[in-house]
């Protein structure tokens, strides 16, 4: 089984390089991203990371942070944050099988 952190790191990654993958995007608060993907990005254990009609949230570790801060950083200048940095990130997934879409929604602290 992967872990949340390669499933969170293959989804980015994939929407960095396909954005056609990306259904909708909303910055609803100053430090999160809402990103909507179809459903047929196939995912690793996707039941499990991306639970049918429930949240799963989860705090990226420092590592991943670290180590993948220019893939992030994409992201996060995508939010309204008047901050210029953040030292966690938390990773909000689910599945809406209804619309057929995969939530990722990051929050930066």
């Amino acid at each position: 089984m992967a872990s949340n952190s390669d499933s969170i790191y293959y989804v980015l990654t994939k929407i960095k390089h396909h954005p056609e993958l990306v259904v909708g995007e909303k910055a609803q608060y100053i430090n999160t991203i809402s990103i909507f993907i179809k459903d047929s990005l196939k995912i690793a254990d996707a039941s499990f990371y991306f639970p049918d009609n429930r949240l799963m949230v989860n705090r990226l570790s420092y590592d991943f942070v670290a180590k993948n801060g220019d893939l992030l950083e994409g992201f996060f200048a995508k939010t309204h944050a008047d901050k210029q940095n953040y030292h966690d990130v938390w990773a909000t997934t689910s599945h809406v099988p209804q619309l057929r879409v995969y939530l990722l929604e990051l929050s930066f602290e």
